[in-house]
């Protein structure tokens, strides 16, 4: 069905809540701020970085920089390591590895930060590209992404290609490039979220991913 499979790294290869909700708080509290509520904090789960300080804060550029710089910081030290991979996920790579299917990393985590989580649970060798977003602060949109990706599949194979992710940007990345979405519900995008975008399939496990990814 598919040959060339997209992954989305957090909330759907991995759960990062622990690491990147340390992160956040250390950085929030350089900046006098103090945040309890979780579901604010896990909204960062998804798109760049410097949009959501600016949206949920209110951050002007300066502050944002500041702000970046201090949780890259934080999580290269320490929220990095509060990371686990998705129950099922390793399996479900195996599988498809063992079937020939190519597989690949878009997400809008630095990409530095990306092979690292992947090279401490071992997943890295599942995956012939790990593409992310720059330390400039470059390529953060997730159809900047897979359009990095699509240059290495073949023309006549990009129609064998689907993006997997738990949140509605993975779905409008997908869109940009015509390419086929699976919207994941066990990360942290919610189902009303993934549906307004119309993804081409919606699973709520990576069980339902298997059956619909091996068919």
């Amino acid at each position: 069905m598919f040959k060339h499979i997209l992954f989305d790294l957090d909330g759907t290869l991995t759960d990062p809540v622990e690491g990147i909700l340390r992160s956040l708080r250390h950085t929030l509290e350089h900046f006098g701020l103090e945040q309890e509520d979780e579901n604010q904090l896990k909204a960062f789960i998804g798109p760049p970085l410097a949009d959501s300080f600016r949206s949920l804060y209110g951050f002007n550029e300066e502050q944002v920089a500041e702000a970046i710089c201090l949780y890259r910081a934080h999580y290269a030290e320490d929220g990095i390591f509060g990371n686990k991979v998705m129950p099922g996920m390793v399996e479900l790579l195996t599988l498809l590895q063992s079937e020939g299917k190519k597989m690949y990393v878009a997400t809008t985590k630095m990409t530095a930060f990306a092979q690292q989580v992947l090279e401490i649970f071992k997943l890295d060798g599942f995956f012939s590209l790990v593409i992310g977003g720059n330390p400039d602060g470059t390529r953060t949109a997730k159809r900047e992404i897979i359009a990095e990706i699509l240059e290495v599949i073949p023309p006549r194979e990009q129609k064998q290609a689907v993006m997997i992710g738990d949140r509605k940007y993975d779905i409008i990345g997908a869109k940009a490039h015509g390419m086929a979405s699976i919207a994941v519900t066990f990360g942290y995008g919610s189902e009303a979220e993934l549906r307004n975008e119309e993804p081409d399939y919606l699973v709520s496990s990576v069980a339902e991913l298997a059956r619909l990814l091996c068919q």
